[in-house]
């Protein structure tokens, strides 16, 4: 399922593209760039904003565009790998493009924010959530919708204390930015409450066959409850093979995890993991056409991450209009920080650091083949 997705992924990429291609060529065109996963492994992160982008861009040029230029992307793929994504960030500068939407990782991002920054560059990314993009307060042209790692593991952890009643607790990363960081401030907030204990932590290799090894660890640690950093391809093969074992220990993860991919990776054996995500908001109107559109389009559901492309690249091409173009960084900056603008996430703006006001995380449930918000209550 995965393979026939990135094929035809790949198309709609190719043909973006040959469009902002021969757009450069054009006069009176606004350039987006959506720089992100678009092949590989992590694709089913960054193709769900890709489409987003789209989207939004269409629905825009249709009603005129901006200021009466049309809108195109121009599209760059890094794999969620920083090597990757530091040609990526090149090709866009050297295009000219002013405005991006993305990186989708947080090791991708943090790889370019230097390169984006010194060029004055917006960059609005829907899913990098490692802290020190914001609150290092070193890249003033950087904002996310969705909300920090610290913050995710605060959910994580509350939820396995409140609602899963964990006393012994096993922490497990993917050495990564993203999954380490997560996993970090889990332990951090763990040993700060002192309700339970952490009697295993660890890192594994992303990429590898088999991680029985250090699932019979973990299974050798009494561990009642896995808290889990890193993304799906990883994550479904350890869940399997916890299963193989008969091991009953909660799987608790982030939103690396709370895809559809990976419930189709793991298939049976995703039935009652646990992941973090932000809210949900299929309850409003602009969220329910954007999906509507998506499965006209694309004639599929969207996946992990769309609403808050879709959100990202509503503000930031509305701060766009407002500062009128490209052109004043700082004006655009001003805008998205003070202004409110209505999306699929609602009414937002972000804060002095970048990061969008009142989001919040909510805990999904693998049921039935689909991850559902079970709003649970505390014990």
């Amino acid at each position: 399922m995965l393979g026939k997705t990135l094929v035809k992924i790949f198309s709609v990429t190719v043909f973006l593209l040959g469009t902002s291609l021969a757009a450069n060529a054009a006069d009176g065109v606004i350039k987006l760039g959506v720089h992100g996963a678009h092949t590989g492994d992590l694709a089913g992160y960054g193709i769900p904003s890709l489409n987003a982008a789209q989207l939004v861009v269409n629905d825009l040029n249709a009603r005129g565009g901006i200021g009466g230029k049309q809108v195109v992307i121009v599209a760059q793929d890094d794999q969620c790998r920083p090597d990757l994504s530091t040609n990526a960030a090149s090709k866009l500068i050297s295009e000219d493009v002013k405005i991006v939407m993305g990186p989708t990782c947080s090791g991708a991002t943090k790889a370019v924010m230097p390169m984006y920054t010194s060029k004055k560059v917006i960059v609005v990314s829907p899913s990098a959530t490692a802290p020190d993009l914001t609150q290092d307060k070193k890249f003033p042209y950087f904002f996310r919708t969705t909300p920090s790692d610290d913050a995710q593991a605060r959910t994580g952890v509350d939820f396995s204390l409140d609602v899963l009643g964990a006393k012994k607790v096993a922490i497990l990363h993917d050495k990564g930015d993203y999954g380490k960081g997560y996993a970090e401030f889990v332990r951090q907030f763990l040993k700060e409450d002192g309700r339970a204990t952490e009697v295993f932590f660890d890192g594994i290799t992303p990429g590898q066959v088999d991680y029985s090894t250090v699932v019979k660890k973990i299974q050798r640690s009494g561990a009642d409850t896995l808290v889990f950093g890193g993304y799906y391809p990883e994550a479904s093969k350890i869940v399997s093979q916890m299963k193989k074992l008969g091991m009953t220990t909660h799987f608790v993860s982030e939103d690396g995890v709370k895809t559809e991919s990976f419930i189709t990776l793991a298939d049976k054996d995703s039935e009652g993991v646990y992941a973090s995500s932000s809210r949900d908001y299929s309850d409003l109107a602009m969220t329910q056409k954007a999906f509507a559109d998506h499965q006209k389009q694309y004639n599929a559901a969207p996946g992990q991450f769309f609403v808050q492309a879709y959100a990202a690249t509503q503000a930031l091409l509305a701060a766009v209009e407002k500062a009128g173009g490209v052109d004043d960084a700082d004006a655009i900056a001003k805008i998205l920080r003070e202004e409110y603008v209505e999306t699929s996430l609602g009414k937002i703006r972000f804060d002095a650091i970048g990061d969008m006001e009142g989001s919040g995380f909510s805990m999904y449930r693998v049921e039935g083949g689909k991850f559902v918000d079970k709003k649970f209550e505390k014990k």
